[in-house]
């Protein structure tokens, strides 16, 4: 049978993109369809515009402590729409970007929403093509809950559109998301609170990090309402967001965000018509391949909901269209995967964490390092950086590497070459320190 295309990818983000250009490069007629824009949730509205919002709140502290640095600042102030328009105009130079990606690899770009309407067969805008493979990378949005008036709050997608700054924020959630936008607000003056479910913020990082950063965020002065869960939202007279509770408190705010996870776009692509069983939550189940059960459709990143992060959906896609059109036969491994949190400070992780380690271990070895950074000491800022080092006592193997302070994620990108290396304590430690650094602890734990 001939078909229209060789590979039809569905969603231009991060995933699609990478595998779209790898399998154009080994000569396949490829295209991707995009029903919004061209980069997906990453480039769009997630890690990359969040990240330059945390750079430009960071400027608060480092303002602040600048004077003990010797400078004096006269008449500083913020303003809202100058960050917001040039993130946003820094999106707009990265959705270009990765359109001339697609362009230069010869890969056709459909814009609309496609669906599957049979074996090999796609539909876009009334447009029927067939496709000998077909890539399902429509990644995640934001879950919003169930309960009435829900609508009067945002998520994440939203925050970078906001035409002022509040003077209240309730952020519902404990997850990365929840506490990156609560350290942004918080810089940029804005009265915070976190409304968490349950008893502890980031759950599945090692929980000192965790409450470490609870400490410092509260000393800062964000708020948290903890086993606290939300029923009902309503708009008062006065414009104000009034938030009721399962336990009878009302919490009053200006701006409500919700931030309590992430559910798979697979709704309304046909495939259970195809005969295609999801998971619970939505997700498309792949074999270790991103093979799903129809040999003719796959899918990667996040609408996979394996781990939810940019560069194992490029990964994902990469390894596809090696294997779908290339001679290179590999698999992504989802074992020892970094991650940061680029909360105010921000938190990096890699390997088991401790109680992890306990368990599947038995044998185990910690080594923290407890310190203040040369930075804070003078500015006369007490807040603490907390290292750890989780090794097994039986091979004397790094297993895990925890961070949270200044540049931590920076930091931990290195040590994580060891970790997934398996590298030794004793290998560590026979690491000359670079002095002086704050990194230097990392080779200094005894």
């Amino acid at each position: 049978m001939d078909f229209d295309y060789d590979y039809f990818v569905i969603g231009a983000g991060s995933g699609g993109v990478r595998s779209s250009r790898i399998a154009a490069g080994h000569g396949a007629k490829v295209a991707v369809a995009e029903e919004f824009r061209v980069g997906g949730t990453c480039v769009i509205r997630g890690c990359v515009p969040k990240k330059l919002l945390v750079i430009g709140a960071h400027f608060a502290e480092d303002l602040e402590d600048a004077r003990r640095y010797g400078w004096e600042i006269e008449g500083k102030r913020f303003d809202w729409p100058t960050l917001r328009d040039n993130v946003l105009a820094d999106v707009d130079r990265l959705e270009r970007a990765y359109q001339s990606t697609l362009d230069s690899h010869k890969v056709e770009t459909i814009r609309g929403r496609a669906t599957l309407t049979g074996p090999n067969r796609v539909a876009v805008d009334g447009r029927e093509v067939t496709a000998r493979h077909v890539l399902v990378a429509t990644g995640a949005r934001p879950m919003v809950p169930a309960i009435p008036g829900a609508d009067l709050g945002i998520t994440s997608n939203e925050v970078f559109h906001l035409p002022a700054l509040p003077r209240r924020a309730i952020i519902v959630g404990a997850g990365y998301i929840a506490n990156e936008f609560a350290g942004i607000l918080h810089e940029l003056g804005v009265d915070v609170t976190l409304v968490v479910r349950s008893d502890t913020l980031l759950r599945g990082w090692d929980r000192s990090l965790a409450d470490r950063l609870l400490a410092i965020s509260t000393e800062k002065g964000i708020q948290f309402r903890f086993n606290t869960v939300p029923a009902k939202v309503e708009r008062r007279d006065d414009g104000s967001i009034a938030m009721t509770c399962e336990n009878g408190r009302v919490l009053e705010t200006d701006l409500l965000i919700w931030a309590i996870g992430r559910v798979p776009n697979s709704e309304g692509l046909g495939l259970e018509a195809l005969g295609l069983s999801l998971k619970p939550n939505g997700a498309i189940p792949v074999d270790a391949d991103s093979q799903s059960a129809l040999p003719w459709l796959h899918a990667v990143g996040d609408v996979t909901d394996r781990l939810q992060l940019t560069p194992i959906a490029i990964r994902e896609g990469h390894a596809l269209a090696d294997r779908l059109f290339g001679s290179r036969r590999w698999r992504v491994d989802h074992d020892c995967v970094p991650s940061a949190v680029f909360s105010h400070p921000p938190l990096a992780s890699v390997g088991l964490t401790e109680a992890d380690a306990r368990n599947r271990l038995g044998d185990v070895r910690i080594y923290t390092s407890d310190f203040r950074p040369m930075k804070n000491v003078l500015a006369g800022r007490n807040e603490r950086c907390l290292y750890k080092l989780v090794v097994d006592g039986t091979t004397d193997r790094l297993v895990g590497a925890h961070m949270i302070g200044p540049d931590s994620p920076e930091i931990l990108q290195a040590l994580a070459i060891a970790v997934k290396a398996g590298l030794t304590k004793t290998q560590l430690d026979e690491t000359v320190a670079l002095h002086p650094s704050m990194a230097e602890e990392l080779v200094l734990m005894r």
